[in-house]
């Protein structure tokens, strides 16, 4: 289908604002399959506490990731979710293949998440003059992604013990 949606912005700020979007999709998209690997794949100690905290931080990506696809396509370009674009344009770490110790996972996820939240600073940059409404949209997603590094930090306390 060829007919597009109507965008309310002018074309070069939607441009800024879809790409925005779109990068934000995949690193969405991304990490809630890396949650969900790092969530099958768990061992040790503190494995129901992980487990726990790995589908509820899934839970809010997979909502982010509708709501951004949703924001892209009432702008007028059609969202890409597509597992060989995921595959293709993710940028963060990612879990290795096999059984995973608590501890690995707990510094991976705060490891992705922390560069999840930069790569979100830089969009909430970008769509300040573009498009306030999404630019509010990333800044809602970065506190929550924030909010969940912060947890999954917090489960290295102590480092020095």
């Amino acid at each position: 289908m060829t007919t597009a949606v109507k965008s309310t912005l002018p074309e070069e700020a939607r441009r800024v604002t879809c790409e925005a979007l779109q990068e934000t999709l995949t690193d969405l998209l991304g990490l809630s399959l890396t949650g969900k690997q790092a969530h099958w794949n768990i061992v040790g100690p503190r494995f129901r506490s992980v487990h726990l905290q790995l589908d509820e931080l899934v839970t809010a990506v997979r909502g982010f990731a509708d709501t951004v696809a949703e924001r892209s396509a009432a702008l007028g370009v059609p969202p890409d979710g597509r597992p060989e674009t995921v595959a293709s344009d993710f940028r963060l770490p990612s879990p290795k293949e096999g059984w995973l110790r608590d501890s690995d996972v707990v510094q991976l996820m705060v490891e992705a998440l922390e560069k999840a939240v930069g790569r979100l600073r830089e969009r909430i940059d970008a769509t300040e003059k573009s498009d306030p409404v999404t630019q509010d949209l990333l800044i809602g997603i970065t506190a929550e992604l924030e909010k969940q590094r912060w947890m999954f930090d917090a489960e290295n306390f102590p480092r020095d013990a």
